[in-house]
């Protein structure tokens, strides 16, 4: 990725030069966004960034605040910065991201030693953070800087970001915030409605992306089905991914968290026409019993989720559907978990994940009574897990001797002479992976035909089509 080279007179390079940032990156594929977007900034403001945290001046933790388990990953990672700090050469400890625009000051006092706060909305303030400066925190001793503003309607862009991601994939952000109302979700609160980007600013960044080296990008938001409502874009979601189809270097596009209630037909008949947009969709369903997805505020029923299910299967042959779920909802009986579990054993989703629902005490959800115990949604999480371990072990034994696309991840062959690559129905990061034969020839980045010979728990192993490329000699 290029960026401007700084004007040695900028007052802020002068500031920046020399300064040695670590920086840790947590979260989803947005904030991962989020992150390569201020690493940029920091790079073009004259930091040197990607310092190992103890040779630091520097340390920036972007965190998410989503979920529980979330926030205690987060705080961890702070108390460890704040620790090298205390210990070593590090001068500053500043976090960013969904934790700081959820909690604001309050996180100064739940985790001490911090000396700057950038919200989910400040961005663009990231050095100045690093540098030191902005307002003050309102407490005794010494005061960190703040840079919580809140959410307002303005014009963004996640082009020039030094990404995270190999080279051959990138994640390619089409909206922020949301407009649904779940009644468990914390994402309007921290992000803020849903603003889309323009089709054009979405084209551009691609173009960027593909220049780059990608040949897989991502698409990903809050709520994608939902894209271009807000900006008055008629085409829509289906509009976009006909255009991104028409991109040349880019051979496989994906699409992320589609929000299921909104999921037009026209979609479907763009994921099936589209020859780039690969045949997976990831459908968050969260649940399926009708009283709980009414308690969750999902817009949906059973009926109407099967009705989507079948279409997507019928109109898109060959349709790899991951979904996740949430157990353990207040009040979620035994009978209408029972229900969630015969319907993932019915449907046979290619990937699958779960989640212990999280008590988020200032949404509706949170403040609902029958709270089920941790075990409780300990124990319906391994069920729902423990089931899908059985579909995934019959799918691969149903996709041995076939043949299928893979991306080719890596070109270091592991201890059994596999090397690391992706089938077009698994997506980055999420779920399994395709461990190929390594062949003369194979280079990260590649999408080769290949051949499943077998599988090893969740992933499949795969012998690239000899055709194309020679079978290495091993003696």
């Amino acid at each position: 990725m290029c960026f401007r080279e700084p004007d040695p007179g900028d007052e802020d390079v002068a500031l920046a030069r020399e300064l040695k940032v670590g920086f840790v990156a947590l979260g989803c594929a947005k904030n991962l966004v989020d992150s390569e977007r201020m690493l940029a900034q920091l790079a073009e403001g004259g930091c040197l960034v990607g310092a190992d945290l103890p040779q630091a001046d520097v340390i920036v933790v972007n965190t998410c605040g989503f979920l529980e388990a979330a926030r205690e990953e987060a705080h961890e990672a702070i108390r460890e910065a704040v620790e090298l700090k205390d210990s070593g050469r590090c001068r500053r400890v500043v976090v960013a991201g969904c934790l700081v625009q959820r909690d604001g000051e309050r996180l100064l006092a739940e985790v001490p030693g911090v000396d700057a706060l950038v919200g989910a909305h400040n961005r663009d303030d990231l050095l100045r953070a690093v540098q030191g400066g902005g307002t003050k925190a309102r407490k005794s001793g010494p005061a960190p800087d703040l840079f919580l503003g809140r959410y307002h309607p303005q014009s963004w862009s996640d082009r020039a970001r030094l990404r995270l991601t190999p080279r051959h994939y990138a994640y390619v952000r089409i909206n922020e915030g949301c407009d649904q109302k779940c009644t468990f979700c914390t994402i309007p609160s921290i992000r803020g409605p849903m603003h889309s980007k323009s089709p054009e600013e979405i084209v551009a960044e691609a173009r960027e992306l593909i220049a780059d080296g990608a040949v897989e990008l991502n698409l990903i938001g809050q709520d994608t089905t939902s894209y271009g409502k807000d900006i008055g874009y008629e085409p829509g979601l289906a509009g976009l991914l006909r255009e991104l189809n028409e991109l040349e270097g880019v051979s496989w596009l994906r699409l992320l968290y589609a929000y299921p209630s909104v999921f037009k037909d026209e979609m479907i008949a763009a994921i099936s026409e589209c020859e780039k947009v690969v045949k997976y969709v990831d459908v968050p369903l969260q649940h399926v019993n009708d009283r709980v997805l009414r308690a969750m505020g999902r817009g949906i029923t059973r009926v109407q989720t099967e009705a989507l299910l079948d279409r997507l299967r019928e109109r898109v042959p060959g349709i790899a559907l991951r979904t996740t779920l949430i157990a353990g909802f207040p009040g979620e009986t035994e009978a209408e978990f029972a229900e969630l579990m015969e319907f993932v054993r019915e449907q046979r989703f290619e990937a699958l994940g779960v989640f212990a629902y999280s008590h988020e005490p200032e949404t509706p959800a949170g403040r609902m009574d029958d709270q089920l115990d941790r075990q409780v949604k300990a124990a319906r999480v391994e069920a729902l897990m423990r089931a899908q371990w059985t579909i995934c072990l019959e799918r691969n034994r149903e996709r041995v001797g076939t043949s299928f696309d893979v991306l080719v991840e890596s070109e270091t062959p592991d201890e059994e002479g596999y090397v690391a690559g992706r089938a077009v129905f698994q997506a980055p990061q999420v779920d399994s992976v395709t461990r190929l034969q390594r062949q003369r020839g194979l280079r990260a980045g590649q999408i080769v035909p290949a051949r499943c010979t077998g599988w090893q728990e969740y992933d499949l192993l795969a012998r690239p089509a000899s055709v194309m490329l020679p079978v290495v000699d091993e003696s």
